[in-house]
């Protein structure tokens, strides 16, 4: 078994906010999931409020082999999703490459004493002993913060998880793989209905995969998935058992003249997210975000150049690999702003109503506590401002693949390497 360095283990590999804020969880390389908690406000420090700390950690997955196939099923934490809260308890879904796992947390501040048959430390009395009867009591102790696996969903998987999404129904979500979908109810873990299969019968037929999918926000019958070559497809589980047939494909027509090898690679849709009204979608490929309505297939109505200064690098990016990497897309909670990564430990936001963008830079430089975040700009040849940072002094092994905004607030959690970086949104910022 391949063990992790303590470095790589600590690899950020997945960011979520739960559904009011208060809780960010952030799961890495290393199996490990760690929840931050949100500060209250107190009267003494009024403009505290938004100091995440570390709420609770825990071992979500260990190393795994399977036997059958003599591969190593690696820890690394792939996505964790909230479930919407039901009662004092918060639940979350953990995901690795094959199995999905269900978590509780819970607070304990008060423990039980005075026990008719068991001593203070839990032993049995000798009931000769026991003259009187006592009523136990809750008597106050330090918060515990417990966390339980309650349920595991495994063997729903020949190829590697890449997405889960809970259903607005809160009793059921989905699973992806490269080549399939999984629907799962909560509260069974021994079978999973295949919603969708894009498995040809002969593999060496295999044209497409599947990147990302997510449920409707709203509708719990609807669901998009996203295609290594591009196109999304919205599918209706009203229609049939297995959605194999999509309700709505939405596919941009390629450019013949911007036509080249790295064409495919590049438009292969690495993320999909709904917009909170459930309206549009954004989607993330190599080079652009995209915002698409769900009532026009044909294209989408906006489109945002993330980094477009690599296009003339894609030869060098191909050849170590960065071709590949899967950059995540956010909305904020109005949906009027967009965020998602690049390199450098740069991020880019997209202001749609005012369509101006900026360019950040999460690093611990620019991190200390009330530092106010400065505008970068990469600058292709010719001439350079003082701040401009050159194309070809770009740092691809600092990327910002997983990125979340709080569903109410701006506040933004990037995820750097090994390093989560929480940023506030001050009034009179760049980006409102």
């Amino acid at each position: 078994m391949v063990s992790l360095s303590l470095w790589e283990a600590d690899i950020i590999s997945t960011v979520e906010f739960n559904h009011t804020g208060e809780l960010l969880a952030t799961g890495d390389k290393g199996g490990r999931v760690v929840i931050f908690q949100r500060e209250p406000e107190s009267k003494n420090a009024p403009h505290s409020q938004g100091e995440y700390d570390v709420y609770s950690t825990f071992q979500s997955h260990e190393p795994e082999f399977d036997y059958l196939k003599s591969l190593e099923i690696e820890e690394k934490i792939n996505k964790i999703k909230w479930l919407p809260q039901q009662n004092a308890a918060h639940s979350l879904l953990s995901t690795n490459d094959k199995t999905i796992k269900l978590w509780k947390i819970t607070e304990r501040d008060k423990r039980p004493e005075g026990y008719n048959l068991k001593d203070e430390e839990g032993k049995l009395k000798d009931l000769s002993t026991v003259t009187s009867l006592q009523v136990p009591v809750l008597k106050p102790m330090d918060l515990m913060v417990e966390v339980s696996p309650r349920r595991v969903f495994a063997n729903g998987h020949t190829y590697h998880i890449n997405s889960i999404s809970v259903n607005s129904d809160c009793e059921t979500y989905m699973s992806a793989d490269d080549l399939r979908i999984n629907l799962w109810h909560l509260a069974i873990t021994d079978r999973s209905f295949n919603i969708v299969d894009i498995k040809p019968a002969n593999m060496e037929d295999l044209t497409e995969v599947i990147t990302a999918s997510e449920f409707h926000p709203h509708h719990c019958n609807l669901f998009v998935y996203s295609s290594s070559k591009g196109s999304l497809r919205l599918c209706d589980m009203r229609a049939a058992a297995l959605c194999d047939k999509h309700s709505k494909l939405f596919e941009e027509p390629e450019d013949p003249s911007n036509r080249s090898f790295f064409s495919e690679i590049i438009s292969s849709v690495s993320d999909v997210k709904f917009s909170h009204s459930g309206r549009y979608m954004l989607t993330r490929d190599y080079l652009t975000v995209k915002v698409w309505d769900l009532n026009m297939e044909a294209r989408p109505i906006e489109t945002y150049q993330v980094h477009d200064y690599l296009r003339s690098k894609l030869c060098s990016l191909y050849e170590n690999d960065c071709i590949f990497d899967k950059f995540e897309c956010a909305w904020n909670g109005s949906d009027s702003v967009i965020m998602t990564g690049a390199y450098n430990n740069f991020f880019r936001m997209f202001d749609r109503n005012t369509k101006r963008d900026v360019t950040l830079e999460a690093s611990r430089e620019s991190s200390k506590p009330r530092a106010v975040l400065k505008p970068r700009r990469v600058c292709v040849g010719g001439k350079r401002r003082r701040d401009d940072i050159s194309v070809d002094s770009l740092d691809f092994t600092k990327k910002i693949l997983h990125t979340a905004w709080h569903p109410a607030e701006n506040i933004i959690a990037i995820a750097a390497t090994n390093n989560l970086y929480i940023f506030q949104d001050k009034v009179n910022s760049e980006m409102h």
